[in-house]
């Protein structure tokens, strides 16, 4: 290849990757807590009472919505 031919392959942007907000620590530790509701909850709803696991998932469908919110504020 010449360099000509070099200068034509895009390149991926590596600065929208990481993202680096104020609020970036709170959104992971949200998102955490959301991955750890839902997994527990499925596990309560199938194996234990399903009324309990369904209130720990909207719990945490909540939890969800409060870090999505935070990123649509930003």
């Amino acid at each position: 290849m010449s360099n000509e031919e070099n200068t034509n392959i895009p390149r991926r942007r590596t600065d929208r990757i990481t993202p680096q907000g104020k609020h970036t620590r709170l959104r992971n530790i949200l998102n955490i807590i959301f991955m750890l509701g839902a997994v527990i909850g499925l596990i309560i709803y199938f194996y234990s009472d399903k009324t309990i696991g369904a209130y720990i998932i909207l719990a945490a469908i909540g939890v969800k919505l409060v870090e999505c919110s935070i990123r649509l504020i930003n």
